[in-house]
């Protein structure tokens, strides 16, 4: 087997969003901003309504949107001070806080807008909430939503790029 064959049967994990689940109830920002204990103007997990048609049959969806814990991660590769690193036995993207240094290079490579910035200007985001993933626990976002439109699962980097297009069209179409 080669090695490109090889990389896509790696197994990473991410909270897949379906869309056809959601109300747009916003729990799941409420959810991960308390568990998080997030000041205003900070959050990991944000609701977007993507708008689709023309009146008077315009509809309108949900896309509940955190962290993709991308297979190739924009932020990481620009960051200057190596603060974001993909972490090879889960697939996360973890923020080393102790070594950012603020400038936001991650900010305008993330092409789903994730980074965030608090009164520290460090960047933060969501990591999954590894310690609930550890304890055999859903992370909040996932135990909050009603429709169960998020689900924390284990994909193949095949599976996770798919992903990643299908929520790049949907932003994309929204603009």
């Amino acid at each position: 087997m080669q090695e490109d064959e090889m990389n896509d049967l790696t197994r990473e994990y991410m909270i897949k969003f379906y869309p056809e689940r959601c109300i747009q109830c916003h729990g799941c920002e409420t959810a991960c901003k308390m568990w998080r204990g997030l000041p205003y103007g900070v959050q990991y997990r944000r609701v977007i309504n993507l708008w689709e048609g023309s009146y008077p049959g315009v509809k309108s969806h949900g896309l509940s949107l955190s962290c993709l814990h991308c297979s190739d991660p924009a932020c990481a590769e620009v960051c200057p001070v190596e603060a974001i690193l993909k972490q090879a036995e889960d697939g996360r993207v973890r923020v080393d806080t102790t070594l950012c240094i603020g400038c936001r290079a991650c900010a305008e490579a993330c092409p789903f807008g994730v980074p965030q910035f608090g009164e520290d200007q460090v960047m933060q985001k969501c990591d999954l909430c590894v310690g609930q993933a550890l304890a055999g626990t859903d992370p909040p976002c996932v135990a909050t939503c009603p429709g169960r439109a998020l689900v924390l699962e284990e994909v193949t980097l095949e599976e996770k790029k798919a992903y990643e297009t299908f929520v790049a069209k949907a932003l994309k179409g929204n603009g």
